[in-house]
């Protein structure tokens, strides 16, 4: 039997092991975490986008509130300007800085709802109800991806560290364990309750 001919026999057997060691798994495990992960930016950016038309909202029937609409505007910027590329997923220091920026922003906005409160014909305004609706539906949507991202993380984090996987991981990809993105304030793991108990309507200002 030539060599070649052994080599033919073995071709099949051998794209096996190296299957077996992750060669397709792990990229595919470390693009679904990545793909999560664009979930939770994208979320997150819908609440910024949310933010211009609440504030200018609430401005209008509770101007004196400087400071908390500033607070709130200014913790937007900073969030906007916090940014984490698939190539930063393996650095917890940067996910944190992230996470601290929109942990800022959500008590920011936990704050403007509570003066909130003190205007009634605030809180019966149609256009103000509508994005109270929508803030709250997003920010069910941000736990809900954070909670997805995590898990993918985990599945990553789990295939790169066992056998045979780790095996390809590390010679094939040079794989990184990916970082969990944790909550940086109290009761960040779930959603801000931002409902208000309901009010007779009101004609929209």
């Amino acid at each position: 039997m030539s060599v070649l001919f052994r080599l033919k026999a073995l071709a099949p057997a051998l794209l096996l092991a190296v299957s077996a060691c992750g060669l397709n798994s792990v990229p595919t495990a470390e693009e679904a975490a990545k793909a999560r992960w664009a979930d939770v930016q994208n979320e997150y950016q819908r609440r910024a986008d949310l933010i211009p038309n609440l504030v200018a909202t609430v401005q209008g029937y509770a101007a004196q509130e400087k400071d908390v609409l500033v607070g709130v505007t200014e913790a937007r910027a900073r969030a906007t300007q916090t940014n984490i590329t698939p190539a930063q997923l393996n650095d917890p220091a940067a996910l944190q800085r992230f996470g601290e920026a929109q942990g800022a922003l959500g008590s920011a906005l936990s704050r403007l709802m509570v003066v909130v409160e003190k205007y009634p014909e605030l809180k019966s305004n149609t256009n103000f109800l509508a994005l109270q609706s929508q803030l709250e539906g997003t920010e069910n949507r941000i736990t809900i991806a954070r909670r997805d991202y995590n898990e993918a993380v985990q599945a990553y984090n789990t295939r790169i560290r066992t056998f045979p996987d780790a095996i390809g991981a590390k010679v094939f990809h040079g794989a990184q364990p990916m970082a969990p993105f944790q909550a940086t304030t109290a009761g960040a793991e779930s959603a801000p309750k931002v409902s208000f108990p309901a009010a007779a309507p009101a004609a929209t200002r």
